[in-house]
């Protein structure tokens, strides 16, 4: 009876409320082996996840520079989720790398996020 109810419990929690939307990012197109600079908004305390999206197999990958307003976490080999600190407003810089190999190239490629907070 207990576990019934716990279950209960559990099916009525909202999943979205855990959930981060995706970054709506732009910039240059990747290839491994070659830097790029990406751009996206978003509104202040808000989260959203992005991802290095290059053609190929990704073997690793990780922060290169801190975000000086915000905190940004690695979720798996190609996803990060950024935070804008609440109550800020501006601009925000950060790095991130990856290392593999792909039809156009193979190496390390560094990504400048440069993120617009509302």
């Amino acid at each position: 009876m207990r576990l019934s109810a716990i279950a209960a419990v559990l099916s009525l929690t909202p999943v979205a409320a855990f959930a981060a939307s995706d970054c709506r990012v732009t910039g240059d197109p990747a290839v491994f082996g070659v830097d790029m600079t990406a751009y996206f908004a978003t509104r202040s305390g808000e989260t959203c996840n992005f991802a290095m999206r290059i053609p190929g197999a990704m073997h690793s990958s990780g922060v290169s520079q801190k975000p000086a307003h915000g905190t940004l976490r690695q979720l798996n080999v190609t996803t990060f989720r950024y935070t804008a600190a609440s109550g800020y407003k501006g601009s925000d810089k950060f790095a991130v790398y990856g290392e593999g190999k792909g039809p156009y190239g193979s190496g390390r490629s560094v990504m400048t996020v440069n993120a617009t907070i509302e």
